[in-house]
């Protein structure tokens, strides 16, 4: 039954090997020159048995020179086809490295965020790193060694033949023991290089947590919590790489034994053979050197059985996340909704001209017990402008990650301009929709560089615009650089205000038909909201919008509101008229009216 299990991940690294294709004569050339190498050295234990028997024992000089000449010629020519196929193996190996990293980043790319939720950020940077260089010296190895060894074993042990019948039977006994030895601490070693792998998870996840939450750690005083933390994940994975290390080592003591007994056994029986003038003394000198080839053999054997196991385990991860089918790939429609249940209090929806419907939505995140969202129902109309509101956990980026197809509905029904949200493609559904997520993320390079995510093909009239709209021009044109100015990596030479207002700029550029502001302007004061949404108003394109914030005064003025508590839509209105009817909406409302001094 195990051994079903390795074959079955043996299999499943093939489905990473395609990506060798492109290397075909370097995969072919790398072993074929390491088979010649070994051919030459198969050779060189009969010169040395030809020069003891005849130029020793007849005290020939010249043919010893000879001999030796041979021998530097079989040395100088080995050593130019090794080098070749360390060549030929070393270009593979990168080469098919860098293109199957290539393919795993864009899987991971188009990945949903429920699919990124279920398989971890740290998990998949292990396997885009630490996986993906296992991989690579599991190639270049195998390229190098996993026809010369064995080639090499056999050889010597068919050479040994041609030496002496009786003294190779030693080696047809020994062979089999140490390829018995060798493939069953294979077998074995498998399952812990991929709990290693596992391990190393762990630890790399519970790293970027501390470096990413420093300041919120350092906060708390919890330093020392997570330093107990660390250690305990750090020593978890030492000692499961003592174990496969233990396991491993095992290899090397108990290969020398069978071969040093083999090689007492064959001493002791060529002996005899000398003695009784069946065989010469360089005949036997010529079965130690095969069997003293046979043991480096069979330890370099044993290191890439090893080294092979690990690139195994860790190609069996990256090949999980390969055959992980994204769920909002390019060319891939959207994931489908369950069927929607009904509820007759339900908000009215469907008149004709709506531009997006939730119809008795239900959303559930990955292994979650309680729904984020229960029975979400509301249409709007083009143009439209609608605030979302609710407490913290209430559901209100939720929605928008629904919207925007981040996440497929658990059940129920969503429609944009009036087509299924399974009916659409990813990029189909983000031409019509521009989003400003929560946490403003600048990428590194320049402003332009950044405001072009949005539009790659805009003027630079309309970049200026966009950054009007977005109140981000006037400090755009205090810097020395303007549109050219440098945007470290997550925008961290500008304070949380200005990346709001640059994250919101990068979506008003792309003039799509609806626009969804998820608590962007958290960072932002009163006056600059407020002259924000007036210029998000007056766009000529009139976008829908979408306005999620904690503020009431951010979305008092939508031509509807939603409020959110725990996931259901508890009110549904405009400002005057929550403050009648939603006591969610009065509660939220008057706790901010208080802190702002009666602002609206």
């Amino acid at each position: 039954m195990h051994f079903i299990k390795c074959y079955v991940r043996i299999f499943t690294m093939k489905k990473i090997l395609i990506y060798l294709k492109d290397y075909k004569k370097e995969t072919i050339l790398a072993p074929l020159f390491k088979l010649l190498e070994a051919s030459f050295e198969l050779i060189v234990p009969l010169v040395v048995a030809a020069m003891i028997d005849t130029g020793i024992a007849n005290e020939d000089k010249a043919f010893i020179w000879k001999m030796g000449g041979i021998l530097v010629a079989l040395g100088i020519i080995g050593l130019v086809c090794s080098l070749t196929a360390q060549f030929f193996a070393a270009k593979a190996a990168v080469g098919f490295t860098a293109q199957l990293r290539n393919v795993l980043f864009e899987r991971i790319q188009k990945f949903s965020y429920r699919q990124m939720d279920e398989l971890g950020t740290s998990t998949l940077i292990t396997r885009m790193t630490s996986d993906m260089n296992q991989v690579q010296t599991g190639v270049n190895m195998v390229l190098r060694l996993f026809l010369r060894s064995p080639f090499i074993v056999f050889g010597a042990m068919v050479m040994a033949f041609t030496i002496d019948v009786k003294a190779a039977l030693i080696f047809a006994v020994a062979i089999p023991l140490l390829s018995i030895v060798v493939f069953g601490i294979m077998m074995f070693s498998i399952p812990v290089y991929r709990k290693v792998q596992a391990n190393l998870d762990k630890l790399l996840k519970n790293t970027r947590e501390s470096l990413t939450g420093a300041r919120v750690i350092r906060a708390f005083r919890l330093e020392k919590e997570w330093q107990e933390d660390f250690d305990a994940n750090n020593d978890a994975l030492r000692q499961v790489q003592n174990f496969a290390g233990k396991v491993s080592a095992f290899m090397n003591p108990v290969t020398y034994i069978v071969i040093n007994v083999a090689l007492v056994i064959l001493i002791h029986v060529g002996a005899i053979r000398v003695d009784a003038g069946i065989i010469t003394q360089g005949a036997v000198v010529a079965l130690v050197n095969y069997m003293s080839q046979i043991l480096v053999e069979l330890i370099k054997l044993a290191n890439l059985i090893v080294t092979t196991t690990k690139a195994i385990a860790s190609g069996n991860r990256i090949a999980d996340v390969l055959a992980t089918v994204p769920e909002n790939m390019d060319d891939v429609k959207m994931g489908a909704t369950g069927e929607a249940s009904v509820n007759s209090n339900a908000y009215p929806v469907g008149e004709a001209d709506t531009i997006v419907e939730f119809e008795h939505v239900h959303f559930a995140f990955h292994e979650a017990k309680e729904e984020a969202l229960s029975d979400v129902h509301f249409s709007v109309k083009p143009g439209q402008t609608i605030g979302i509101i609710g407490g913290t956990g209430s559901g209100k980026s939720t929605i928008v990650n629904l919207l925007c197809g981040f996440y497929p509905a658990t059940k129920g029904e969503i429609r944009v301009k009036g087509k299924k949200m399974e009916d659409y493609t990813g990029k189909e559904l983000l031409k019509n929709i521009s989003i400003v997520p929560q946490k403003a993320v600048l990428f590194k390079g320049t402003i332009e560089s950044n405001l072009r995510w949005g539009n790659e093909n805009a003027t630079t009239e309309e970049l200026w615009e966009a950054l009007e709209v977005a109140q981000a021009a006037e400090f755009v044109r205090e810097k020395s650089g303007q549109l050219q100015s440098e945007v470290a990596q997550l925008g961290k030479n500008f304070s949380g205000g200005q990346r709001q207002r640059l994250s919101i700029a990068r979506a008003i550029i792309g003039k799509k038909d609806i626009l969804v502001l998820d608590d962007s302007t958290s960072a932002l004061d009163y006056a600059t909201d407020a002259a924000l949404r007036q210029a998000i108003k007056n766009l000529k394109h009139k976008p829908t919008v979408f306005i999620v914030s904690q503020r009431a005064t951010s979305i008092q003025y939508a031509d509807c509101i939603l409020v959110l508590d725990d996931g259901e839509v508890v009110g549904m209105g405009t400002h005057d008229e929550l403050l009648k009817n939603c006591e969610t909406y009065q509660e939220i409302y008057h706790s901010q009216y208080q802190k702002t001094g009666g602002v609206k």
